[in-house]
């Protein structure tokens, strides 16, 4: 028998509604006293099938739309599949958008407490691991100040060494790592190949294709919901940056 993947898709589909906007205000309030609505829907995930084992990094590439962050957020348990089947076995931590599960009214200490919760680390736990969080974020002066007063940057500092620091079984990244000084990039970096070498699985998003290169061997290119290729990282960016030259 097949040991189980660490994150699997069969046949997934992702749809969305989206309303028209383009009618008459007369035909708006006419439907609205009709009762119908005249709504669109678009599949941002198409028949998806692709199996990641444990331990593996690989990188979901494509153009704006493609379906790289709805995949994610699938796999985050954020978003219900409409068919197929999703499969993840570990515990996930995610960074999908800046500061997403943290409270702008909350202070920095209350947020890490709160997400660290979100995650399933137990009281604790987060005794042990909150000194580590604050030292790798480098915000000590701020840890008592609400979220509302931080910068973008400091936001996903904070967000990153949570993520890290609770010590997931499978690490998601969409884009964030784009954000902050660079010293402080190449320090989430350094991190994130530690994560690889201790054999996590990470599953990342992003258009820097010199960083995704260092970090997956492996690659999904996405293009309107439907997977064009997947293959090694080389291969896939090559295929998909070669493509995006000939449409530009």
């Amino acid at each position: 028998m097949m040991p189980e993947a660490a994150i699997e898709f069969r046949g997934v589909w992702k749809g969305f509604h989206r309303h028209t906007g383009r009618l008459l205000l007369r035909s708006q309030v006419g439907n609205w006293i009709s009762g119908r609505r005249e709504v669109e829907k678009f599949y941002a995930l198409k028949d998806l099938s692709f199996r990641m084992e444990h331990g593996e990094s690989v990188a979901v590439v494509g153009a704006n739309g493609a379906g790289k962050s709805t995949l994610l957020s699938l796999v985050a348990g954020l978003a219900p599949a409409d068919a197929g089947a999703v499969a993840v076995n570990g515990q996930v931590a995610a960074l999908l958008e800046l500061g997403s599960g943290f409270h702008p009214d909350l202070t920095g200490a209350e947020n890490v407490r709160l997400n660290a919760a979100l995650l399933g680390i137990h009281r604790e736990r987060m005794k042990e691991i909150y000194p580590a969080i604050v030292e790798f974020a480098e915000m000590g002066d701020f840890m008592d100040e609400p979220l509302r007063t931080y910068s973008a940057g400091m936001i996903m500092r904070l967000a990153f060494s949570v993520a890290v620091n609770v010590d997931p079984d499978i690490l998601l990244i969409d884009e964030v790592l784009s954000v902050g000084d660079h010293a402080f990039q190449l320090k989430c970096f350094e991190k994130v190949f530690q994560f690889r070498q201790r054999g996590k699985t990470i599953l990342c998003v992003s258009h820097v294709s010199s960083m995704v290169q260092q970090l997956c061997s492996r690659a999904l290119w996405l293009d309107h919901g439907e997977l064009m290729l997947d293959g090694s990282i080389a291969e896939v960016c090559g295929a998909y940056e070669g493509s995006s030259s000939v449409q530009g």
